[in-house]
């Protein structure tokens, strides 16, 4: 294939229209890209192709072509040669966004390992790639390991102090000595000094243990996780026991939508509509004391039919509460998990493709590339929270802190 070195727009679009080619989007991206390169080694030679001039430096010598690999499919890249020294565009190898080149690394990493063949053949060619070579696959795992790396592993008292904090596991399905097992991957968000929320660390554990929860807020604590006022999360005992252990004197608020599955399975099923619609009317009042107030009326309304119902609720009141001790505009953004979860389906879409994955490292690469990603948009977008309320929420003292459940872990431990 010839890179032309002037193309007329209109013509080419009215001839590919008119050729009705199911690659339409693919020719017309690789004859602007090798335009581009034409032009580009024009300049480098000091005249256009074919023309004589005085100011002419060097001149072309034919074509290499190269496969280059895009969202619109694999495209032929005639890159020109010189008479004369080399030209090479780097420009054009630094397209392609860590996500998506952590999905292509893992889909070949799949393919070369040799699981789930047929699947990992249709979803290469659903991705428009048709080639992929070792050496292809080394060095965009090397690269992508690198920068995946760094993130997770980037100091955090940079940003801090971390004011609120929300953290959840999501499990992936990883080929580990011949089977299939789950493995769960934690991760951590949190509101930096500025008033912007950051990916604070993602792991990848092999269940969601009180072990695996202790080495993660560690870990986290170690990078320089500071000022820690509120953790948001479910009420799964090896993440409240980590979170009482490696940050002293943080409350922590117990997911609101968490908590309400939880009290469903408690609650008899023709009940249950009513106990809901006066439990979301406890989050709607406007201040603490109305808050505390509709809680009390509640548990008034249930502990004679429904005493079991009553005792769920009054054993999580403090926990579930802890939101009130910090200022109203920012209820809503801490008193569930909710954010997290929207997180977490950006995750799954990213990661679902895959399937299962070849080890563990292959999650790594491609969560964490997801993640980074989502925190360069964090820090680049609009502000979580405005700087007037994050101070407040760091000056006043909460009213509620968080200490039942912990001493009920230690109480079960101990049984």
């Amino acid at each position: 294939m010839t890179a032309p070195h002037i193309i007329n727009p209109a013509v080419l679009l009215d001839q590919a229209l008119s050729d009705a080619s199911p690659d339409l989007m693919r020719h017309l991206l690789s004859t602007t890209i090798n335009a581009l390169l034409s032009a580009e080694a024009d300049a480098v030679c000091g005249a256009e192709y074919g023309t004589a001039s005085p100011e002419r430096v060097n001149s072309r010598n034919g074509y290499r072509h190269r496969e280059l690999d895009t969202r619109v499919g694999t495209v032929d890249v005639a890159i020109p040669k010189l008479r004369q020294g080399s030209y090479f565009p780097d420009w054009l190898l630094e397209r392609r966004k860590r996500a998506e080149a952590a999905l292509v690394s893992v889909v070949a990493t799949c393919y070369l390992l040799g699981v789930s063949t047929r699947r990992m053949d249709k979803l290469v060619q659903s991705l428009g790639i048709t080639t992929l070579s070792r050496s292809q696959v080394s060095r965009m795992a090397t690269d992508l390991d690198a920068q995946v790396a760094a993130f997770r592993t980037r100091p955090l008292h940079e940003s801090g102090p971390f004011t609120f904090v929300a953290a959840d596991a999501l499990t992936m399905k990883v080929r580990e000595q011949g089977r299939v097992v789950k493995a769960v991957v934690l991760v951590a968000t949190g509101v930096n000094a500025d008033g912007h929320r950051e990916v604070l660390g993602v792991k990848v554990a092999t269940s969601e243990t009180k072990q695996a929860w202790n080495t993660f807020f560690a870990d986290l604590v170690a990078r320089g996780l500071t000022g820690v006022c509120l953790v948001t999360s479910d009420a799964h005992a090896g993440l409240v026991d980590a979170i009482a252990a490696n940050l002293p004197g943080t409350s922590w608020q117990r997911c609101r939508t968490h908590y309400a599955a939880n009290l469903m399975a408690v609650c008899p099923k023709s009940a249950w509509p009513a106990v809901k619609t006066m439990l979301h009317s406890v989050y709607d009042q406007p201040d603490p004391d109305s808050v505390n107030a509709q809680f009390d009326k509640l548990l008034d309304s249930v502990s004679r039919s429904l005493p079991k119902v009553a005792e769920h609720l009054d054993d999580a009141r403090a926990d579930l509460l802890a939101f009130t001790g910090f200022p109203q505009q920012i209820w809503r953004q801490i008193w569930s998990n909710n954010p997290n979860e929207r997180l977490n389906k950006e995750i799954r879409r990213r990661t679902d493709v895959v399937g299962i994955f070849p080890d563990r490292d292959a999650i790594i690469r491609l969560v964490g590339a997801v993640l980074a990603e989502q925190h360069d948009e964090w820090t680049e977008g609009r502000r979580y929270f405005a700087l007037d309320v994050l101070d407040r929420a760091r000056t006043t003292p909460t009213t509620i802190v968080s200490t039942a459940t912990t001493d009920d872990l230690q109480l079960e431990s101990a049984a």
